[in-house]
């Protein structure tokens, strides 16, 4: 079995991810390169789960970037030495390529570098133990960094999927479940097992780690090519031309990511918080189950579970002739063993007829099911409009959007009409939204006590929302572009984010 899957990699020339860019010190990087992987990097730490800054979060930073510049440059030796510091089976060579990797980390994006040390502490254990059960170095759990910047959802211009970057069949090969409802290039666990596998198959095929790693992001087949055209020689360096171009910077990205998460303090970078719990556990689920029936029976925030369960495609978990693993902080899953059955009969028909699975035919007229408990209302493209601007104006994620619209790759165009589904006791809400952004006068909208309403003794700025069972002031607060937990508690004089009921009435102040 080994050897027919080192056949596979050879004459297939599978590759995991698509990203990075530059080289040694006889081979120039651009800077048209290095931007590709700046671009990227913005793009892929936007996560929900990363806590926006804080005053003193702000205030602190400012001073570390201050102090940072009154520090002169590092001398090119205290790199040297300290990569050679490093123990580990992986070379770390210095050179200009690295050097300018390692200042992309430490100084030009340190925000995002704060985030993912702060992400690190999640996700880093998981990769590790997979790394360890394999006995690779464990250095190799900061691949993630460079292919993802550590975001589970992460998709690449080519189709890489996931924390790990697996284009599909790599994926399908190394038992990585594909379908319509659940994608296990996403799943953390998994895919750190299918990726400690694929390294393993690699090391095996060419004995160098940097070889591997640049395998890893191209394929075998692209550097078997280039090892034949540089005359049979096996070094990275000396490949560096006859390789992809967006597999040149990727060593040396690697390279600059173990250093600079091995010497963060020494840079003054410091993990920035995150919503992941300390602890989390896992439960079998033996039924379909869909995320909203979770969230309002435990009142855990429905974003909380996607992003513990990013695999789960359509916040369903297809459970049907199967178990599959549902993830929480360990204290939530005692809670959810104790009511399991009640969970799964709460509006069970509304998700489930017939305790079947619902799956949208995939065809040329893309026929959609709406959501439960969702109305549909319609958006106008308008100059200047992107995907996920627009998902953030309705409260929806991107990818509903992209599906409810068979779009494909964020391509939306002027004039096109969007069918967005909210939810039903806040059409009109939305619809006002709509409305705005399309230039159109807004229509006073008849006020329910499920729905935020302006009073007219207020300052016409602001609206009241009524609390409702399951809300917490996350959930509330997502439902307002530019409204955070802490600004509901100022306005509102709440010093506890836990202390509220239902019928409590809140006021708002929307962004828009």
């Amino acid at each position: 079995m080994k050897t027919y899957i080192l056949i596979m990699l050879f004459t297939l020339g599978m590759t995991a991810g698509v990203y990075a860019s530059t080289s040694s010190s006889n081979v120039k990087t651009t800077d048209a390169e290095r931007e590709a992987f700046v671009t990227s990097l913005d793009s892929m730490v936007n996560l929900w789960h990363v806590r926006s800054a804080s005053s003193l979060d702000m205030v602190l930073d400012t001073i570390i970037k201050s102090r940072e510049m009154l520090v002169d440059e590092i001398p090119d030796s205290v790199y040297i030495q300290r990569l050679a510091d490093i123990n580990s089976p992986i070379y770390y060579p210095f050179n200009s390529q690295v050097k300018a990797y390692i200042q992309l980390y430490t100084q030009r994006r340190r925000t995002q570098m704060e985030n993912m040390l702060g992400l690190s502490e999640h996700y880093f254990p998981i990769f590790e133990a997979a790394l360890d059960a394999r006995n690779l170095p464990l250095e190799l759990k900061y691949l993630p960094v460079v292919e993802s910047a550590l975001n589970p959802r992460a998709l690449s211009r080519a189709g890489a999927s996931g924390i790990w970057q697996f284009m599909y069949h790599t994926g399908k090969h190394y038992g990585l479940n594909v379908n319509s409802y659940i994608d296990e290039r996403r799943d953390p666990v998994k895919a750190s097992e299918a990726a400690a596998d694929f390294l393993s198959d690699l090391y095996d095929i060419y004995g160098d780690w940097h070889l591997v790693l640049a395998a890893y992001n191209c394929g075998p087949g692209n550097v078997n090519r280039a090892i034949r055209r540089s005359g049979g020689q096996r070094d990275f360096w000396a490949i560096y031309y006859r390789l992809p171009r967006e597999t040149r910077g990727y060593v040396p990205a690697f390279i600059a990511a173990t250093y600079a998460f091995k010497y963060a303090e020494e840079h003054n970078l410091h993990a920035r918080p995150v919503h992941f719990p300390v602890a989390t556990d896992t439960v079998m689920i033996s039924q379909p189950l869909h995320f909203e029936q979770i969230s309002e029976m435990t009142n855990i925030p429905i974003e909380f579970i996607r992003e513990l369960n990013p695999q789960y495609r359509r916040d369903v978990i297809p459970a049907q002739n199967a178990l599959y693993p549902l993830r929480l902080a360990f204290d939530q899953t005692t809670m959810f063993a104790s009511i399991e059955d009640t969970i799964y009969a709460h509006r069970r028909e509304d998700f489930f007829p017939n305790n079947q699975l619902v799956i949208a035919p995939s065809s040329a007229t893309h026929s959609v099911v709406a959501p439960a408990g969702t109305v549909p209302i319609e958006y106008t493209v308008k100059s200047g409009d992107v995907v996920g601007l627009i998902a953030e104006w309705f409260n929806v994620r991107a990818s509903d959007l992209r599906y409810w619209n068979n779009i494909n790759r964020n391509i939306i165009r002027v004039g096109q009409r969007l069918t967005i589904y909210v939810p039903a006791s806040r059409a009109d809400h939305f619809r006002a939204i709509a409305a705005r952004h399309m230039g159109q006068p807004v229509q006073a909208a008849a006020a329910t006590p499920a729905t935020a309403t302006a009073s007219a003794g207020d300052d016409a700025n602001y609206v009241w929302y009524t609390v409702r069972s399951g809300d917490n002031l996350w959930t509330i607060a997502r439902q307002y572009p530019g409204v955070s937990n802490e600004d509901i508690m100022r306005l509102n004089n709440i010093t506890d984010a836990g202390r509220i009921r239902p019928g409590q009435r809140l006021r708002i102040k929307p962004a828009i």
